[in-house]
């Protein structure tokens, strides 16, 4: 119950700048490009700190940015729970704040052994991206879902092919 205060108060501070969000936010042009990827696994800091769940969560992705706000997605990784996932989606960030592109990705994902027995789910991550020339990262806030989904911040490496 400690960290109650101290989560409002990061909540505050993360939202403030949202009472000025029509000179926060520029919208993304979707124009085409053609941009492929690979992804690294995640490195996942749990908002459940007291279970034991893996936050080291190794595989490889690919991504293919196919317009300035969307992009098709891919990969396996080792989870939280310790099995192997699945996923597949778009992402979709119709938003920037300086460099960094906001929104969410569209995924469907497997492999949770207490979700739908490890069988296939729907999900909504918002998700923020911040690339530099051939190099970038993306940073997913994962939602908690009952006892079943673990939530918590992801990060993923990711490198441009071209």
């Amino acid at each position: 119950m400690k960290r109650l205060p101290l989560t409002a108060a990061l909540v505050l501070a993360a939202l403030a700048p949202l009472a000025h969000a029509d000179k926060l936010f520029t919208w993304i042009e979707a124009e085409p490009k053609s941009e492929l990827w690979i992804d690294s696994g995640f490195a996942t800091a749990h908002f459940d700190r007291d279970k034991d769940l893996n936050g080291n969560n190794y595989g490889l992705g690919a991504e293919y940015r196919f317009s300035g706000t969307m992009a098709a997605t891919a990969g396996r990784f080792y989870n939280s729970d310790r099995q192997w996932s699945n996923y597949a989606g778009v992402i979709w960030q119709p938003w920037a704040i300086g460099p960094v592109r906001v929104g969410a990705a569209l995924a469907a994902f497997d492999g949770y052994p207490h979700m739908r027995d490890g069988g296939w789910f729907p999900a909504a991550i918002p998700t923020l991206t911040y690339d530099y020339k051939r190099v970038g990262v993306n940073v997913g806030i994962i939602p908690s879902y009952k006892d079943r989904l673990y939530g918590g911040i992801s990060v993923q490496l990711k490198i441009r092919l071209f």
